[in-house]
């Protein structure tokens, strides 16, 4: 009798143990041994739930893709055309095209272009401008390309703008009916700049289609007052905030002319 009810404590005594372990392992604080499972109750192995120690390997953090400094200068352009976009004024027509071998697809180009061009905030927020991406065999009157620093660099020239800054390809520009964003600012953005990568990537785009709609730079209006999308922002924010946006609450946002 005395064995019986010995080893009827030694089952719960186990039992319990079980059930403590099963607790820990999901995260919660406890100690005791683990023990044996059965097909029953399948316990995950202890490495998949175990809290992580200092000689644990930790997630990497997202590492940013890597690209030639400078392509083959042969473009992929974006299929198909968007809606008119803009409720009335002059109608520009435009293409997307991205150099071959960067590890941005046409596509995803194109969309993050058509949305940022077709918001209320961007030009034709005027209500004198509308826009509309067609393909790549229809007449438009500019294309924006996604290049390399290196076919930027000779794209920009050849327009006589140089985008150099301490020796480096750095800078987008836009030439005639060319408007060149620089690959590398697309995936680096810039140092201290204060917003979000898609933040810079809006605001390069609209920087550049406002050279083409006949917009010249501007000035920061005042320390911590936002950036006109017109100011260089890539090369100095002169104290203003980082702003994409041409148009807000419906008004123009606008500095002074002038180049940093």
């Amino acid at each position: 009798m005395i064995l019986l009810v010995l080893g009827l404590v030694i089952v719960l005594v186990a039992a319990a143990g079980y059930g403590y372990v099963a607790f820990d392992l999901r995260g919660h604080r406890g100690g005791g041994a683990a023990v044996a499972t059965t097909e029953a109750s399948p316990l995950p192995p202890a490495t998949s739930a175990a809290a992580p120690t200092s000689a644990s390997p930790r997630p990497s953090p997202s590492v940013k893709p890597t690209f030639a400094e400078r392509g083959p200068g042969t473009f992929t352009y974006a299929g198909g055309s968007g809606p008119v976009m803009g409720s009335a004024g002059t109608l520009y027509r435009y293409k997307v095209a991205v150099e071959k071998g960067v590890p941005v697809k046409a596509a995803d180009f194109a969309a993050l272009v058509d949305t940022t061009l077709g918001d209320e905030r961007s030009w034709i927020g005027g209500r004198n401008v509308r826009l509309q991406r067609v393909k790549s065999s229809e007449s438009s009157t500019f294309t924006i390309y996604l290049a390399t620093p290196g076919t930027t660099g000779s794209l920009c020239l050849a327009g006589g703008v140089d985008v150099r800054i301490d020796g480096k390809w750095y800078t987008s520009c836009r030439v005639g009916s060319k408007v060149v964003i620089n690959l590398a600012r697309f995936i680096n953005g810039i140092p201290g700049y204060g917003a979000s990568l898609d933040t810079y990537r809006q605001y390069a785009i609209n920087h550049e289609v406002g050279h083409a709609l006949g917009h010249g730079h501007e000035l920061c209006p005042g320390k911590g007052k936002l950036a006109p999308v017109m100011q260089q922002q890539t090369i100095a924010m002169l104290g203003c905030k980082a702003n994409q946006w041409p148009y807000l609450d419906g008004k123009r946002y606008a500095g002074r002319s002038g180049s940093v």
